[in-house]
């Protein structure tokens, strides 16, 4: 399985005024974590957009768990991981590491989207090439 690491430094705009992470920055972090997943896979976000023809690969559920709070000026690890491929859709699962203690864990599940062929307004699920699911066998 193929796992990304991020260290993460916390930014005081990240914060609320208690000086603990604002919860809604744990999701644009995850999002640009699963976008550094991708690529280290091989597959930049703005190359795979063009090479596979698709919109993106949209978020349709997500959750987290918070365990410990992170506070301006920590760094902490960000480990990312896609735990299921399925026909159109994968889950990614995020773990935000402080020392060895797990901080927050972060679920989403994702679809792989183009455009519609019968309405280009529109964006329809297709199906995930096997390319891409090989180079997250590890």
């Amino acid at each position: 399985m193929l796992i990304n690491r991020h260290t993460q430094t916390i930014e005081w705009g990240d914060c609320d005024p208690a000086g603990i992470v604002f919860y809604p920055r744990y999701f644009a972090y995850f999002d640009a974590c699963t976008g550094k997943l991708f690529a280290k896979a091989g597959f930049p976000k703005f190359d795979m957009l063009k090479r596979f023809n698709i919109v993106g690969i949209p978020m349709v559920d997500t959750r987290s768990k918070f365990y410990v709070p992170s506070h301006f000026g920590e760094d902490v690890m960000i480990e990312s991981s896609i735990t299921e491929f399925r026909r159109s859709s994968f889950d990614v699962h995020h773990r935000i590491l402080k020392g060895d203690a797990v901080a927050v864990e972060g679920f989403e599940t994702r679809v792989w989207v183009g455009r519609d062929p019968e309405d280009a307004d529109k964006i329809k699920s297709r199906p995930i090439p096997q390319e891409v699911i090989r180079a997250f066998d590890g």
